[in-house]
Order: structure tokens, then C-alpha cells, then sequence
């Protein structure tokens, strides 16, 4: 996998792996995000563990402020999901950086289509490319909706 590194600002964007704080992410998503308040840390531990991983790190302490992460085949198809910004470290567009970082390390592949779902940030995902689906009576979902 290729580790790239971007910059926004103050902040540092990294694809590599070895750099995720686990237990942070696991705080993050399990109490304050709304698609998966209660997860457990086994199950955050898997998610990670069978995904690409991308996390934002302040500049001068190195803490880490952002997550992203993407399920994929690495050939036809992509899930982003589990997208985090710390409170502290929003509005200053580090999401936006966030995604389109994702967004630069997926082209090489060359999939198809990258999905993602969101009640509530759809600015943020438009500004790097990303439309609601046209035919969405196509689509369709087995399990929680």
C-alpha cells in the first residue's frame, strides 16, 4: 500500500497504517458518530484491520484530529465510510483535505465507482466530485438501513 502523505495547513494526511490510534478512533466512532455509536472495539479493531486507513495528524504534536476509511476490492469498487473530524479541528476544512487525499489515493486503481453514505455532510463530499445517485431505485441494501 502506498503510505502518501498530504498536507492542509497544520495538519499532516497519511495513508499509513501503522500511524492509526485505535483507541482513539474507537472513542471517536463509538461516542460521537451517529452511524456507529455503541460499536464495540472488537468490531472497530476488524473494520480497521480489513480496510485502508487514513488519519490527519496535528503538525507540532503529531496527535491524530481526523479518520477515514475504505473498503475495496482495489480493482472495481471502493465504501468509504467512518469519516471523523475532532470538533476542535472542524471548519478549517481538514475534512475536505481528508476526503480528497482519500479520494487522489484510490485513482490509481482505477475503480468504478466509490460509494459512500451521509446524513449530513454532503457539502463536504461534493466539493471533491462526489453526486447523489441518479438511479438510486437500482441500488438496493440487506441488513440495517
Amino acid at each position: 500500500m502506498n503510505d502518501s502523505v498530504t498536507l492542509h495547513g497544520e495538519y499532516e494526511i497519511s495513508a499509513d497504517p501503522a500511524r492509526i490510534d485505535a483507541a482513539r478512533v474507537h472513542e471517536w466512532l463509538s461516542t460521537d458518530a451517529y452511524w456507529a455509536l455503541g460499536r464495540s472495539r472488537a468490531k472497530q479493531d476488524a473494520a480497521i484491520a480489513g480496510s485502508l486507513n487514513f488519519g490527519a495528524y496535528e503538525g507540532s504534536s503529531g496527535d491524530q484530529v481526523a479518520y477515514a476509511r475504505v473498503v475495496t476490492d482495489r480493482a472495481t469498487f471502493a465504501w468509504l465510510c467512518d469519516v471523523y473530524v475532532t470538533p476542535a479541528a472542524r471548519g478549517t476544512g481538514l475534512g475536505t483535505a481528508l476526503v480528497d487525499a482519500v479520494r487522489a489515493h484510490l485513482e490509481p486503481f482505477g475503480l468504478r465507482r466509490v460509494l459512500l453514505a451521509t446524513a449530513d455532510a454532503h457539502g463536504v463530499y461534493e466539493k471533491v466530485g462526489f453526486k447523489a445517485l441518479e438511479t438510486p431505485d437500482r441500488w438496493m441494501a440487506l441488513g440495517e438501513q
